[in-house]
């Protein structure tokens, strides 16, 4: 099955490329990888606001790491021209804006990873770190960044 095939199985329609908020581009491509820079949780067009074990709870954190995921996609889409030249998702690197005592990042970040395996399939299997953070730009609850070969 096409990656479009399983997208829109899935109901998904892939954003088009953020405008970068600072001194930075939204991906480079050199040989066969491209890294995406990170993108933050976005929720109705706005920054997803909050901080996990303080007034977000894991599951939510999860639905905002899912909506990156998509932004991610939207803008390999972009860096590549086709989803299907996807060779392998290598590594997705998350950043979760969280209290002190807040340990479950590498929960939130399922919401990405979880999502990138139903499309991608085995291709979209990959390494992964995830951290908690003190703060993310603009307040966000998550920041993911990706790195794919093609």
């Amino acid at each position: 099955m096409s990656v479009y095939d399983k997208l829109k199985e899935l109901n998904i329609t892939l954003p088009p490329v953020a405008t970068p908020a600072a001194a930075y581009v939204p991906f480079v491509r050199t040989g066969n990888l491209v890294f995406l820079s990170g993108h933050i949780a976005k929720k109705e067009g706005k920054a997803w606001v909050g901080q996990l074990g303080k007034n977000i709870q894991t599951e939510e954190g999860k639905l905002a790491a899912r909506a990156i995921a998509i932004d991610l996609m939207g803008t390999l889409h972009a860096a590549v021209g086709d989803l299907n030249k996807v060779k392998r998702i290598v590594k997705v690197m998350s950043l979760v804006n969280s209290t002190p005592d807040f340990t479950e990042q590498h929960l939130v970040t399922n919401g990405a990873s979880e999502l990138l395996g139903q499309v991608f399939g085995d291709k979209g299997a990959h390494a992964r770190s995830a951290f908690g953070v003190a703060q993310i730009p603009q307040g966000a609850c998550v920041e993911i960044e990706l790195i794919a070969e093609v």
